[in-house]
């Protein structure tokens, strides 16, 4: 999966950027989304907004030769979500949100996320937090021009930020993609984490404590983006929850 947000729609964490990108510059978004397209070949499905904002997906990943994570596009009522992974409890949360058995995993996040939006008085991360399984995604909400995104707990599937030449953000599960996009400017987005690009990261794990970026050194001897990982010793001072009078959209600032 690829997605690239302009810096108007989502601002990149400023803990991601390098001082110093050595012989690797960072490219800009259309670079990166045509290496993208390139490398995927036909498998490839890109889409682009006049906002600057660019999603791409393929169903194969080059770098595994056997994965048993489905790699998903969905997309209804323009709101688009990239998913890669299983939910376990796939069943039972299509019962409880009223959807059929053969709603899959990207349609799912779909409907959760518009559900947290419009209507229910849960905290995302609670939500979050009710999906077991490995899994990664990123929701684009056109309507809203926001971002969500999340990686779940248990490490199984890598996800990767960073920041492309002109300051968008990228987001991607591809390793060398991303190090050949972003330069030094790109980090492993925190697992257990949620990112909304009105609200910030945040732990769904650990949605108390505070997230701190940790400076990250890599082989070369070189700063990199930093690390964000939960600091158990300090906690959010007000822990924001929505009630029946408010709903999760206001909350993160959605329109």
């Amino acid at each position: 999966m690829l997605a690239i947000f302009d810096k108007s729609i989502a601002h990149a964490p400023q803990e991601l950027r390098s001082p110093c990108n050595g012989s690797r510059k960072p490219k800009q978004p259309q670079e990166i989304l045509s290496d993208f397209v390139l490398e995927n070949n036909e498998l490839a499905i890109s889409i682009n907004f006049c906002n600057g904002v660019s999603l791409a997906h393929s169903n194969q990943d080059h770098h595994i030769s056997f994965s048993p994570h489905r790699r998903l596009l969905g997309i209804t009522d323009e709101i688009y979500c990239l998913f890669n992974g299983n939910l376990n409890n796939l069943c039972y949360l299509n019962k409880q949100y009223g959807l059929t058995k053969g709603t899959n995993e990207a349609m799912f996040v779909i409907e959760a996320y518009r559900t947290l939006r419009d209507r229910a008085p849960y905290p995302a991360d609670q939500v979050v937090k009710d999906l077991e399984g490995s899994f990664a995604f990123v929701i684009y909400d056109h309507t809203t021009s926001s971002l969500f995104a999340a990686l779940g707990m248990d490490g199984a599937i890598k996800l990767y930020w960073g920041i492309a030449a002109d300051g968008s953000l990228v987001i991607s599960d591809d390793l060398e993609g991303i190090k050949g996009s972003c330069g030094k400017s790109f980090a492993p987005f925190p697992a257990g984490c949620i990112f909304h690009s009105k609200g910030g990261v945040m732990s769904f794990e650990h949605p108390v404590n505070q997230i701190k970026a940790m400076p990250r050194i890599d082989s070369e001897g070189m700063m990199c983006g930093a690390d964000f990982k939960v600091d158990v010793q300090s906690r959010v001072h007000s822990m924001p929850r929505v009630g029946s009078e408010a709903n999760w959209g206001s909350l993160w600032g959605a329109h």
